[in-house]
Formats: C-alpha cells, sequence, structure tokens
C-alpha cells in the first residue's frame, strides 16, 4: 500500500511563525530548540486559562481510572501519595504547600485532545501525554529533571520557576521523589496565563504557585534504550522463528562435567547469529509498540449498533479516535492500539487524516467517491471495541 500524493506533507507547512511558539517557525523551533535549550514564550496562548477549575481536576482524581498524585512538604519532608483519593482527603488539606497531579488528561477530555493538537509539529509517535496540576500557594514538586522534553503551559494563577542547566543531578537519597540535592538557580521567570516554558531533557527546574495556580505540562515520550532493546527482543520472539535445534554430534570428553565448554559456547553463537532483522522489522516493531495502551487503560464500548446503521451514521456525524486511542503509520502500513492495520489503496488517505489529527469530518468522508466495504467494516469494528466514536 502506498500512500497517495495528497497525503504528502506540505513543505511549507511548518515554515509560518506561530504565536505558540513566540513568533518563530516549528522549522527554527526543532532545528535550534527542541532536544537542545530551553525557550521561554510570553502570550504562546494569549487567552488560555485552562479548561479545568480546580474542583474539577479534584474530582478526576478520585476516579478509578486516572492515575493521579498529591505531593506535599511537611516540615521539611517531601511526602507522595498516590491516588485514586476519596473526595475527604481535599478537605483536609493545608492552605498552601501542596499540589495535585493528573496525568494523561487526554485520555479523559476532548478540550485536552484539541490543546495537544497544537502541538503538531512533535510527531505524535514521540507525544506521550498532558498533566495538569494545580498547587495553592507555595505548592511544588521541588527541584528536579526530566529525561525527555516538556512544554509547561500556565493556566489560570501565576507560577515562578527556577532553571539551571547544571550538571550535577545528584538526588536527595531517600526521598519519595527525584528531588536534587544541589539545586542551583540560574534563570527565573514568572509564568502568568498563556504563558510557557519549553524545557528539554535534563534541565533542572523547580515551579513554585503564586497563590492559586494551574499549569498543564504536555510531556513527550523518550524510552530508555533499555526497555526499547527489551521489547523489541520480545518482538523477535513472536515474529522470528530459527531453524534447526542445539547438537553436538563432535562432542569431547571434558575434564570439568560442570564446565560449559567452549564447543556450546559457539555453537549458541552460531545460532544467535541467525538472527536477522530489517528496517521493515524495526518500523513493524515501533508501529505496535508506540501505539499499544498502557495497562491501566479500559476502553469504553458502545452499545451495539448495525454496520448499515453505523455507516449512515459515520457519513452524517464523522468519527473520532477515542481519547485513549493511538493510530500511527509506518513503512506504508497502520498501527492502531497495539494492531497493524491493512487497507486497500482507497481507504489509505482517510485513515492518514484520521491519524494526522484524530477526526474524520463527515464532509471529508462525504467527499470521497466511495467508500469500501472493507473500510466500513474494519472501522464497524473498530466501534465496537471502543477505539473510535463518532464525532462530538
Amino acid at each position: 500500500m502506498r500512500y497517495h500524493t495528497s497525503m504528502k506533507k506540505n513543505p511549507n507547512l511548518h515554515s509560518e511563525p506561530l504565536t505558540l511558539l513566540g513568533g518563530i517557525s516549528a522549522e527554527t523551533f526543532l532545528k535550534d530548540y527542541w532536544h537542545k535549550k530551553p525557550l521561554l514564550i510570553r502570550g504562546a496562548m494569549p487567552s488560555f486559562e485552562g479548561f479545568l477549575t480546580p474542583n474539577e481536576l479534584a474530582g478526576l482524581a478520585c476516579e478509578e481510572d486516572v492515575q493521579s498524585r498529591l505531593i506535599s512538604t511537611v516540615k521539611k519532608e517531601w511526602k507522595l501519595e498516590q491516588g485514586p483519593f476519596a473526595e475527604k482527603r481535599f478537605a483536609k488539606l493545608p492552605e498552601r504547600d501542596w499540589t495535585l497531579l493528573v496525568q494523561s488528561v487526554n485520555h479523559h477530555m476532548q478540550e485536552a485532545n484539541d490543546l495537544l493538537q497544537q502541538f503538531h509539529f512533535i510527531p505524535h509517535a514521540r507525544l506521550d501525554d498532558l498533566m495538569v496540576s494545580y498547587a495553592p500557594d507555595g505548592g511544588g514538586v521541588g527541584p528536579h529533571f526530566d529525561s525527555y522534553d516538556v512544554f509547561l503551559l500556565q493556566g489560570c494563577g501565576q507560577r515562578i520557576w527556577h532553571i539551571s542547566e547544571q550538571e550535577d543531578l545528584t538526588l536527595v537519597s531517600g526521598a519519595p521523589l527525584r528531588i536534587l540535592k544541589h539545586f542551583r538557580a540560574e534563570q527565573t521567570f514568572t509564568l502568568s496565563a498563556g504563558d510557557m516554558l519549553y524545557l528539554p531533557p535534563q534541565v533542572a527546574h523547580w515551579g513554585i504557585a503564586v497563590g492559586d495556580c494551574m499549569t498543564y505540562s504536555i510531556g513527550f515520550r523518550a524510552p530508555s534504550a533499555q526497555e526499547i532493546a527489551g521489547e523489541f527482543l520480545n518482538y523477535l520472539q513472536e515474529h522470528r522463528t530459527l531453524p534447526g535445534m542445539y547438537a553436538d554430534p563432535d562432542l569431547a570428553l571434558q575434564l570439568h562435567p560442570a564446565e560449559i565448554g567452549d564447543g556450546m559456547v559457539k555453537q549458541v553463537s552460531s545460532i544467535l547469529n541467525g538472527l536477522k532483522w530489517s528496517e521493515e522489522d524495526v518500523a513493524d516493531f515501533l508501529g505496535q509498540y508506540l501505539t499499544e495502551p498502557k495497562s491501566h487503560l479500559v476502553f469504553d464500548t458502545p452499545k451495539n449498533i448495525s454496520l448499515p446503521a453505523f455507516e449512515k451514521r459515520m457519513k452524517s456525524q464523522g468519527i473520532q479516535l477515542s481519547f485513549k486511542s493511538q493510530l500511527l503509520s509506518a513503512a506504508n502500513c497502520f498501527y492502531l492500539n497495539g494492531e497493524k492495520v491493512v487497507v486497500d489503496d482507497s481507504s489509505a488517505s482517510l485513515l492518514m487524516t484520521l491519524a494526522n489529527t484524530r477526526v474524520l469530518l463527515p464532509e471529508y468522508i462525504s467527499a470521497q467517491q466511495a467508500l469500501t466495504e472493507a473500510f466500513v467494516a474494519e472501522t464497524h469494528a473498530w466501534y465496537l471495541a471502543g477505539c473510535i466514536m463518532f464525532l462530538q
């Protein structure tokens, strides 16, 4: 399957200056800042004050399928509590010096997904999630560093950010959080609603709330080399079969029967050297690995609907990916939630649009000369599994 010409990216698309990036283009940002140095952006989203109230965020933190944390300092000691929380827990909190963090808000809210779409100049394969935090005066999670790129977008209120590109990343021993032991601020910024701070990996930072404030953190996935290698070996185990069996017809007597002999080591090395892979294999692995839902996610399945009724409603209303779904393409194939998707050429542009924008508008569906039976059947199955839903 090959993508149509209309699906190729416009080379000038990312050359335009963006308010989100302080008037520079996405190309300039990627060349000069991404993974390289911090960038403070005043008025990145001028009218943005957030789409959650503190009470709504606390409500999310009470849900069973939402990952949340409560961080506080008591007598200069850091304390960490894991959600879900009972409502009464929030009634017992002090007036200052604590922070509530809720992970993957994009799995639960359309507004969060809309916000993440503003960062489409970064490949979806790199995106992790949107974390939202609330803190009263003095609240924060202490001086720390992340192993991934992050955009810190200020919602309501103000937060002071101290940042440092120090090389000393020694952590406080025994702390429940990764707190830097010797933090030395090199720059300090006060962010108000709509301001944003970009930080590449390993840049130390410490955010402290000035009064009540909320921060929206757009984080990007950066798995360790060890994790990637381990997952790829699992992939090879499922997708490779080596012929033959271990054999030693020339076995010789050994002085020590408990010793693993050089002959066995060489024989097994020869077997393992037969394990080969190509870039196509790596692309296939990445498609499955990067779209695999996190283990705690549960997809909500809708009421059953017949195939003709589904097609009619899809054409009139449009469809979108579930908040918890990830659809990526690699090596001219598609992957949805860890599964490889095979479609015909006529459906490729539809799927690419769905992957890029997370929606298929009804007018775009109607513009197609014909929807193939295979495409309608496939999307119908996805709908029944909770992977897609009708456009809201």
